[in-house]
């Protein structure tokens, strides 16, 4: 069938309904019906799957298409099917039975539409098939999945060619709706369709409002999120959390809070995680809470809000995962959690991987760290990150940097030091650079440039901010083969021979805040008055003991008072970070000020946020506890609890610091740490303002591990409260 001669539009009316088409869809599939290859870079919700869903119907044989997740397959297939369109999957989810009859349907030519996964694809099993199929064209969804520096990297999909190679020449259509030039460059590279015709649309979505939020302590995040999915009642929603845990977590926090909510992650046997994804389609719950398994390729055109609970792993992680707001056109936020900590936490999870995958992550990490802390505006970022031109410097109050704008400084000398760096040396790894203007490296390729030193008073931190601030502007630009090398652009060149006033804003605070102006209405903000009287009374205490008043309770436990007002005992113990050994100890002056404060105030009590008793967190910290009174070394207990030792520490923390559980964790240093340097850092938190683990590392020289001292300040707590 000619493509020139096939009404593309009553084919699309008779078939699924649509009058027309959206955007660039009918130039791509003629592309595709006239046996060219095509690479498509669209954002979510643009209609991607139309481009191989009509054509597949319009040649003869069935097309094949490579999708990574069964979910992704089922939802497709179930939409096919309601418009009586023969679609079929292949894949794990299929009892022995169910495959034999899709193998026949195939092989009888009744399936327009074939559905595997990569793993499917590249499996002896599957091979005898496809050599039996009539294969019309293959489809490859999600294709940033076949490079390294794109996320959700799966090395299957670099098999995909391979696997192909002895089948009769035929159409490829890659298509993601994340690709920065790298990664695109790569797909074709990968897929061998150099040749192929490349359709690229705008990656803005005029209708999501981007927003950043300071992460405090857990139950704070937990309480402002209850908080805004009541003020959207009825309004669809998606929580993202990194792990399995964490997810369960949240979901039977909303639960408990009278939110229709259900978990979805990869430890969920497969007809459960179905359930839950048809319930939140369907809308008989209001919210899903998943890991960034969920959502890749759900069509559901309503989600009002995504809430990022975790910082997510890369700039195409989040796009594509608040590209699932707003399909429809109407307004949607997309709220994020920040926590410069998290970033750290999954760098510190980097350490066993080869040197080269950690590159590429890593890279991908300090991205997402710079747009989370930018005053910029974040749509500016975005689309500058995938190659995009965006010409204003608003983008009509929809991020928060440019409705609630952020304090500037006269940038210029900065940008003129950075631009002139990178005028002196040409294409060149920005990081040495930087270490030159701030003083850390004497020399840069063997020579001392007349910029060196230049940003002496700025932190390596703050100078990667600005350098960041520059490219985002257009200033410099990145090595499409090496996202770490830059050189100047056009632009950058003419403002160093003609300079003016340039605007750039210091990066985010990544020191723990317990004050931070939040610019969601919703927020419950804690009283600030009363907060100064737990302080003195918190001090008053710390004396009486010789303790630092930290110990007694930290900041963070403090502001919950300061934000809930619990009036007994029994409420002051739920806070987290009391617990029943406090409560005994301290509970009763604590609770007797802030009754009398709210009295002489007349304070109205907000709704308490409800926080469900975990069964699995139960079990754990029983054979934790009693692992611990056995003397069991700490790896063995994380090794049976399947547990990163980062997690077994997490789970420590709660034990000790929020349940008041007296554990004797001296056995456990005397075997990991020398004594002496024990001692070392006792008296270090002692005399200590806090307990802030970063700063202990620079006070400490960054001689302890992070896992060190977090053992040690654990350690301190047992015993200077024993």
């Amino acid at each position: 069938m000619s493509a020139a001669t096939v009404d593309l539009r009553e084919a699309l009316q008779r078939h699924f309904g649509y009058p027309s088409f959206r955007g660039p869809q009918e130039e791509i599939i003629r592309t595709l019906l006239s046996n060219k290859n095509v690479v498509v870079i669209m954002p979510t919700g643009a209609g991607k799957s139309l481009c191989y869903q009509l054509p597949a119907l319009l040649m003869p044989g069935t097309a094949l298409v490579i999708s990574p997740l069964i979910a992704l397959m089922k939802n497709q297939v179930d939409q096919m099917q309601a418009y009586d369109i023969p679609a079929v999957f292949l894949n794990s989810s299929l009892s022995k039975r169910e495959y034999e009859e899709v193998k026949r349907q195939c092989l009888r030519g009744e399936a327009k539409i074939l559905y595997v996964a990569p793993e499917t694809l590249v499996s002896e099993s599957f091979s005898d098939i496809l050599h039996q199929l009539k294969v019309s064209f293959v489809a490859v969804d999600e294709a940033h999945c076949i490079s390294e520096w794109g996320h959700d990297f799966r090395p299957e999909y670099r098999r995909i060619r391979h696997a192909l190679r002895d089948l009769p020449p035929m159409p490829i259509i890659a298509l993601t709706a994340t690709a920065t030039p790298r990664v695109q460059r790569d797909i074709m590279e990968n897929l061998e369709v150099l040749d192929a015709v490349v359709f690229r649309t705008s990656f803005n979505r005029s209708n999501l409002y981007y927003q950043v939020v300071p992460k405090r302590s857990q139950q704070a995040v937990l309480r402002e999120i209850v908080q805004y999915i009541r003020s959207r009642s009825g309004q669809s929603g998606i929580v993202y959390c990194h792990s399995r845990r964490r997810v369960e977590e949240v979901a039977k926090t909303l639960q408990s809070n009278g939110i229709k909510a259900l978990p979805y992650h990869a430890g969920m046997d497969s007809a459960q995680r179905n359930r839950n994804q048809d319930a939140f389609l369907n809308e008989e719950v209001q919210v899903i809470v998943a890991t960034i398994a969920f959502g890749m390729g759900i069509d559901k055109p309503d989600v009002r809000f995504i809430i990022h609970y975790d910082v997510p792993k890369s700039i195409e992680n989040y796009y594509q995962e608040t590209g699932r707001a707003g399909r429809d056109g109407l307004p949607a936020d997309c709220i994020l959690y920040y926590d410069y900590g998290d970033i750290l936490k999954l760098d510190r999870f980097l350490k066993d991987k080869p040197a080269s995958e950690r590159e590429a992550i890593v890279f991908l990490l300090q991205e997402m760290a710079h747009f989370c802390e930018s005053g910029q505006c974040r749509r500016k970022f975005l689309l500058q990150y995938f190659g995009e031109s965006y010409e204003t410097d608003k983008c009509g109050n929809m991020c928060d940097n440019c409705r609630y704008p952020r304090q500037s400084i006269e940038g210029k000398p900065i940008a003129l030091a950075i631009l002139q760096s990178f005028a002196e040396l040409g294409k060149f790894p920005y990081i040495p650079v930087l270490d030159h203007l701030v003083g850390l490296a004497p020399e840069i390729n063997g020579k001392v440039l007349s910029t060196h030193r230049a940003l002496r008073e700025h932190s390596i931190d703050e100078a990667k901010s600005f350098l960041t601030q520059l490219l985002v502007e257009g200033f410099i630009e990145r090595d499409p083969n090496d996202y770490t090398v830059l050189q100047l652009t056009e632009k950058g060149k003419n403002y160093l021979h003609h300079p003016t006033s340039l605007a750039l804003y210091p990066p985010f605070d990544r020191t723990p805040r317990s004050e931070e102006e939040e610019v969601i209405e919703e927020l419950l903000l804690h009283d600030e008055v009363l907060l100064e009287k737990l302080k003195d009374l918190r001090r008053t205490i710390a004396q009486q003991y010789n303790v630092p008043p930290y110990v007694i309770f930290q900041e963070p436990t403090l502001i919950e008072m300061a934000t809930q007002y619990p009036l007994t005992l029994e409420e002051l113990e739920r806070i987290p970070g009391v617990g029943p050994v406090k409560t005994r100890k301290f509970g009763e002056s604590f609770v007797k000020l802030i009754r009398e404060y709210v009295e002489e105030n007349d304070i109205q009590r907000p709704i308490e946020l409800i926080m469900p008793t975990l069964q699995k967190r139960q079990s754990d910290w029983v054979e934790i506890i009693q692992s611990i009174d056995q003397r069991t070394p700490l790896q063995t207990i994380a090794r049976r609890l399947d547990l990163t030792m980062e997690e077994l520490l997490d789970k420590l923390e709660n034990i000790v610091l929020n349940a008041g559980v007296r554990l004797r964790l001296d056995y456990a240093l005397d075997a990991m740490i020398d004594p002496d340097r024990v001692e070392e850092a006792f008296d270090y938190f002692y005399e200590a303002e806090d307990d802030d683990l970063e700063k202990a590392m620079r006070a400490l020289r960054g001689e302890y591990t992070y896992e060190e001292l977090r053992l040690i300040r654990l350690h301190f707590h047992l015993t200077v409260m024993a």
